[in-house]
């Protein structure tokens, strides 16, 4: 393949997941308009927004990148079946995911006491960042498998796939599932 044909090809293949990214990036900023009228009852929430999304990104951006190496050395197969490789990466990505969930509401809650700011209970940021990791976790897993197994199997290079699927899914259903959460402890006593 000539340079220029891989140019034409790089952009063939990221060009229209990028438009779907720009979608979701616009659909996320519409959830958070929804996570802002919480603010007042857990004051200290929208501290923990970008990290929380940000984490998403690097924690499933690697599994994304470990799982296109293992796609084009053959190490991996594209089809959702048990292979100890896999099944390692998935578990270590999730148990990170679901780590640094906590390390967020506990490190937002001390910068909040060390300023001086308001803040809601630790229990509630916990819980807040536990349900919305987990929830949040599932989907970028299963979604991000998908994508990339049929993105590849149709002949396209996974690595044009990760970051804008890692970041429209980590953004539109972190975002989700963070309403949900909020949402959830909310009403709870």
């Amino acid at each position: 393949m000539s340079a220029r044909e891989e140019f034409v090809s790089i952009y063939r293949e990221t060009l229209p997941v990028l438009l779907i990214a720009l979608g979701g990036g616009l659909a996320s900023g519409v959830i958070l308009e929804n996570l802002l009228a919480s603010v007042e009852r857990f004051p200290g929430l929208l501290v923990m927004v970008p990290v929380f999304l940000a984490t998403r990104g690097n924690v499933y951006g690697a599994l994304g990148g470990r799982l296109a190496s293992g796609l084009h050395q053959g190490l991996i197969e594209p089809r959702f079946s048990w292979d100890e490789r896999l099944v390692n990466a998935v578990v270590a990505s999730f148990v990170n995911g679901i780590g640094i969930s906590i390390v967020i509401a506990v490190l937002t809650r001390l910068a909040l006491a060390v300023l001086g700011w308001e803040s809601a209970a630790l229990w509630e940021f916990l819980a807040i960042m536990l349900i919305s990791g987990v929830l949040t976790s599932t989907v970028l897993i299963f979604g991000l498998l998908l994508v990339l197994f049929g993105g590849y199997e149709a002949g396209y290079d996974p690595d044009n796939l990760v970051g804008p699927i890692v970041t429209t899914l980590g953004d539109i259903f972190g975002m989700l599932f963070l309403v949900f959460a909020v949402t959830l402890v909310g009403v709870m006593p």
